[in-house]
């Protein structure tokens, strides 16, 4: 792409609003619609964007492969640690209302928010890792003869 300068510099000026509104669709998910899957979504197309015009090995630059694996393991283990905390605190799994608390109401969200927020967070990290994991996988195979 190094004989493509118009689409280097559209490229690098779109990637910053697309994390930008990845950003804001995940948290405005449990205000309204998308969330996690959206977000994470979002958030993989500017990786794979800027992979697909600076080349694979710099979008691994900017988000190695060991790093996306651990992600990966990080959004689930979000997603399952909040069901386990709800479960610990006595309600059912993801039943959020366990989560209510009194300290600080005007800074922290409810039980409910709280709840979906987590939720949503693990959703979108392990969808952004699992997205730019499967563009490096078939990004990085070799043509056969």
């Amino acid at each position: 792409m190094r004989t493509f300068p118009i689409i280097r510099v559209v490229a690098k000026i779109l990637i910053p609003y697309i994390l930008l509104f990845a950003f804001y669709v995940q948290f405005h998910g449990d205000y309204g619609p998308g969330g996690g899957f959206q977000a994470g979504v979002i958030f993989a197309s500017a990786l794979i964007l800027y992979g697909l015009v600076f080349g694979l090995e710099s979008v691994k630059r900017v988000a190695p492969p060991v790093v996306i694996e651990k992600l990966m393991a990080v959004g689930v283990m979000v997603y399952g640690m909040t069901g386990v905390l709800t479960l610990t605190l006595g309600g059912k799994f993801l039943d959020y209302s366990v989560l209510e608390h009194h300290f600080y109401p005007d800074i922290f969200p409810s039980g409910q928010h709280l709840g979906i927020f987590l939720v949503e967070l693990g959703v979108g990290i392990t969808v952004t890792s699992v997205m730019t994991m499967i563009f490096y996988t078939f990004a990085g195979r070799k043509k056969i003869v």
